[in-house]
């Protein structure tokens, strides 16, 4: 959601082996709401079938392709170009989109109608205007993808909760991206999906500016105590607490500055230390 709950950001990853339609049909089955995505075709069959669920476009995706566009086009020719003419509406859009942040979802959804809709309007009206001039294959794709999209692309303008992209999940998935070389340790489906669990527990504390080592040692404290457990299972949860425990003071004292190597030797050591029995169990 972004800018539009800061209070209330939750940030969930989930491995899956492919990109198979089963398997956002399978997270979002019970979802009631809005989903802002990109164009993938299979968010929008998903659509079809989940009666509560809703799907936005992402004006990021979309300005995206104009912006690969206008790369293909030389330099003294780039600012009477259709892609920089496009971007530069887009533009207009999102700074008309800025002012209305600190709005509630009513008034935000009244300035959208008012101010952007027309600008959206005037946008696609000079994209099916101008489809037939593409003058590269970059162009012609990015025109092609706009139209396409333009019943998604829309959708914010009908709901003063929906934001236009969805950058708080592409920023929030910029660390997996990132450290991405890093993650040879993960070898399994297992490894990989308990990983997801630890990082999603990370990004979600840091997303809500809690301390990502102080909430993983408050949990892991926590939960042997209110988690309803066999006597059996309460004493094997407190000795792996203790565990638990002791080796993030380990991993706090040993730690590097440097954020990412922070992030992967607190990942890693959850991960294979403790098998992340814990967490599961929480799951």
């Amino acid at each position: 959601s972004g800018y539009m709950y800061s209070g209330e950001q939750i940030v969930l990853y989930e491995y899956q082996r492919t990109r198979n339609a089963s398997h956002p049909r399978q997270f979002l089955k019970d979802y009631s709401g809005v989903c802002v995505t990109d164009g993938y075709q299979v968010y929008h069959t998903v659509e079809k079938e989940l009666e509560d669920l809703k799907i936005a476009g992402c004006w990021v995706h979309c300005r995206r392709k104009f912006d690969e566009a206008l790369k293909a086009v030389p330099k003294a020719a780039q600012k009477e170009s259709l892609s920089y003419l496009v971007i530069k509406q887009i533009q207009a859009v999102y700074r008309e989109e800025d002012k209305l942040k600190e709005l509630k979802p009513k008034d935000r959804l009244r300035q959208r109608q008012v101010v952007i809709k027309p600008l959206v309007d005037a946008l696609f009206a000079y994209l099916k205007s101008n489809e037939r001039k593409t003058s590269t294959a970059k162009l012609k794709q990015a025109v092609t993808y706009a139209l396409n999209q333009e019943k998604y692309l829309r959708v914010f303008l009908e709901d003063g909760e929906v934001p236009m992209d969805n950058n708080a999940s592409e920023r929030a998935i910029r660390g997996f991206c990132i450290g991405k070389k890093n993650w040879e340790m993960i070898d399994t489906i297992n490894g990989a999906a308990s990983s997801a669990i630890i990082y999603s527990i990370a990004e979600t504390a840091k997303a809500n500016n809690l301390k990502p080592y102080e909430y993983f040692e408050y949990l892991l404290t926590q939960i042997p105590l209110n988690c309803g457990l066999s006597k059996v299972k309460v004493h094997q949860m407190e000795r792996l607490q203790l565990m638990c425990v002791e080796q993030l003071k380990i991993i706090k004292s040993t730690v590097y500055k440097n954020c990412s190597v922070y992030n992967l030797r607190f990942m890693y050591h959850l991960r294979q230390n403790f098998n992340l029995r814990l967490l599961i169990l929480l799951h």
